[in-house]
């Protein structure tokens, strides 16, 4: 009976060893898994997103089809949830009153983190827009800042490049930002510019908090030469770093980014007047 109770108990044990079924039996398989639920995911919210498309205005669904074309595979994706839970956005699209100035917000994540709250300070005193990306360093401003600025007049262009350009040469960020200042120049828009918020040493991704004071010294040469107000959120925020900016991120608590929205509807306003 001894040996057929040993068989007995090693075919359970064998049995209870092996994964249910369905279940991945290796790291390759729970990838492909993980991928095929993703794609699963994923269409679902293409689906939606697209039905939703359908009850947009003509103007509203052009919108969509310059973000879709910019935003990239990071943000669509967040966008496209967003829109099918009826969640606002930064990328909003906006109606404007036409009895009131417009407004453009060109930057990258930090702006767009700071885009809903200068609307609301705006509120009732701008049509504020933002460019239809996270427009990353000055190479994509040069390359994509024709499609940002779109065929509307813009009384306000606020701007920034910064972050994205810590590791670009000073030669190669001022010839630029120079190229950037001069096409917006020619839109007539009265300009501010933002200075670049601080950014923690972290040599795991290369970056040196020492980077951004300089870029924000070339950039200050800039518009010096062009005459073009500093709206200076580098000085604004830094005394506060520890309150409102996340540990160890280039990014705001909420709190933070409401904080730099009122500076920058403060600047705009200013610029309005």
């Amino acid at each position: 009976m001894k040996p057929l109770f040993a068989l007995l108990s090693l075919t359970l044990f064998l049995a209870a060893a092996e994964p249910p079924k369905g279940e991945p039996t290796n790291a390759k398989e729970a990838a492909a898994q993980a991928a095929s639920r993703k794609a699963a995911q994923d269409k679902v919210v293409d689906e939606r997103y697209q039905a939703w498309l359908t009850k947009l205005t003509p103007e509203e669904q052009a919108w969509e089809q310059v973000l879709q074309g910019q935003l990239g595979n990071f943000y669509l994706p967040l966008h496209k949830r967003d829109k099918i839970a009826g969640k606002s956005n930064a990328w909003d699209f906006v109606k404007d009153d036409p009895k009131l100035p417009r407004v453009l917000l060109i930057g990258d994540s930090v702006s767009r983190g700071y885009t809903q709250p200068t609307r609301k300070v705006l509120e009732g005193k701008a049509n504020v827009h933002r460019a239809p990306a996270n427009c990353g360093p000055t190479a994509s401003g040069v390359k994509n800042l024709d499609v940002w600025l779109g065929e509307g007049k813009w009384d306000v262009i606020h701007f920034n490049f910064g972050i994205h350009d810590r590791a670009t040469p000073a030669a190669d960020y001022v010839k630029r930002l120079e190229e950037i200042v001069g096409r917006l120049e020619k839109t007539g828009a009265k300009l501010i510019w933002a200075s670049t918020t601080p950014i923690p040493d972290d040599a795991a991704h290369k970056q040196t908090a020492a980077s951004i004071v300089e870029k924000n010294a070339l950039a200050a040469e800039v518009m010096k030469k062009h005459g073009i107000p500093t709206d200076d959120l580098f000085g604004a925020i830094t005394p506060r770093l520890a309150e409102l900016q996340n540990p160890n991120d280039v990014h705001f608590k909420g709190e933070g980014y409401d904080f730099l929205g009122a500076k920058v509807g403060e600047a705009i306003l200013g610029r309005l007047k």
